[in-house]
């Protein structure tokens, strides 16, 4: 079996960036995290693989900076396989490509049932690939020979996959669709923080009345600072259900929050003082969380034929319209347009309805041109129709 070799000093690091930037063609590059067991989202193994240079396996926390490997093969195109994923670790590295190409993106534009790597390099290559190390804890070390094998098979092919799915997006006429979407891929920048992002808690439906939110909101916040002093993923310490189990219990002393079964995990009980002093702060608070949050999203469509019966039309006509474009083109409605875009342009149309009109408000929530090409005109006409339609029906105003 192959020793695999992972690069954990400045030196050889340099030496394999040098090695990287007198390869040939495009640079194969994928990022490891150790999701779900790590706070961060950083990057714990960084694999490369460029043709005449061979792959490599880089340890971040180990190298003390990565510009070498930035100066080497920045300006050439970097192929990945779901590049939305991997770009946000790289960036923390100072690893920003000029130019991407994503394997996963183009299997689906292509219309692949399956789009995950080994199905794409079984497809494109013949190649099967085991995945059985993807959800590893990969803050590990020493990484066991084994992963490794894993991680350095994720760009081995990658290359070759790319110039099989390029030459199936050229026959199918759709390269310029995927440059767009690898563009936009590219130069994404992250969502901004929510305003309240204590709200993600699984399960908080389930929580009623104000107070009983302020302390959901401050054992939250506690599991927060934990998880971060830690580096420990949030769910790792205590689970969603459980903070929600604590909350409904309404425990009048520390000892009573003991006591609540629900009330699980690795931090629970160790970190008793933690999450008692929270639900203290929570029912002291004189600032209790608002009950309901508004939103600028549209209703939910299934309440449109009541609250909106106009909009309702419009949106069952563009999507039906929308639908049958994507069948033409062979890919995801998804991907020739997002839903949540279709149904805010439903819910609030320009004034005058026509292609062009529809195109700017498409563009507006971040449709690519490509996308406003192949729908604007469509959607518009649906629109156009749809109107008639509610116009007709019977008792309509005139």
């Amino acid at each position: 079996m192959t020793d695999y070799v992972v690069i954990d000093n400045d030196k050889d690091f340099v030496a394999a960036a040098e090695t990287l930037a007198v390869g040939q063609g495009p640079v194969a590059v994928d990022v490891e995290r150790a999701s779900g067991f790590r706070y961060s989202q950083r990057a714990y193994l960084v694999q490369a693989f460029r043709r005449d240079a061979g792959a490599f396996l880089f340890d971040p926390i180990s190298i003390s900076s990565f510009v070498p490997l930035q100066e080497a093969i920045g300006a050439e195109e970097w192929v990945f396989h779901a590049a939305s994923q991997d770009l946000p670790s790289l960036h923390e590295l100072g690893l920003d490509p000029a130019s991407v190409f994503d394997t996963e993106l183009a299997a689906r534009l292509l219309g692949y049932e399956r789009v995950g790597l080994a199905a794409v390099v079984e497809r494109a290559l013949g190649i099967v690939l085991a995945k059985e190390h993807s959800a590893a804890d990969w803050s590990t070390r020493p990484l066991p020979n084994s992963w490794l094998e894993y991680a350095e098979l994720d760009v081995l092919h990658l290359v070759d996959v790319r110039d099989f799915i390029a030459s199936e997006l050229e026959t199918a006429h759709k390269t310029a669709f995927a440059a767009e979407e690898f563009e936009a891929t590219r130069i994404r920048q992250p969502k901004p923080p929510r305003e309240e992002p204590w709200r993600r808690l699984s399960g908080l439906h389930q929580v009623r009345g104000a107070k009983n939110l302020a302390v959901a909101r401050e054992l939250w916040e506690a599991r927060e600072e934990f998880a971060r002093e830690s580096d420990v993923s949030p769910g790792r310490l205590v689970p969603d259900r459980a903070l929600i189990a604590a909350v409904q219990a309404n425990p009048q002393n520390k000892g009573a929050l003991a006591a609540v079964s629900a009330f699980t995990g690795r931090a629970s009980r160790s970190q008793l003082d933690r999450w008692w002093s929270a639900i203290e702060r929570g029912r002291e608070r004189t600032d209790p969380p608002r009950e309901r949050v508004p939103s600028d999203a549209p209703p939910p469509p299934r309440a449109w034929g009541d609250r909106n019966p106009e909009a309702d039309a419009r949106l069952k006509a563009a999507r039906a319209a929308v639908e049958a474009r994507a069948e033409e083109l062979g890919m995801p409605t998804e991907n020739l347009l997002t839903p949540d875009t279709l149904r805010r342009v439903a819910w609030e149309p320009p004034t005058e309805i026509n292609a062009a009109s529809i195109g700017f408000a498409l563009a507006a929530r971040d449709a690519r041109t490509w996308q406003i090409e192949e729908t604007a005109q469509r959607i518009a006409d649906a629109f156009v129709e749809a109107a008639q339609t509610v116009d007709e029906a019977p008792g309509t105003a005139s």
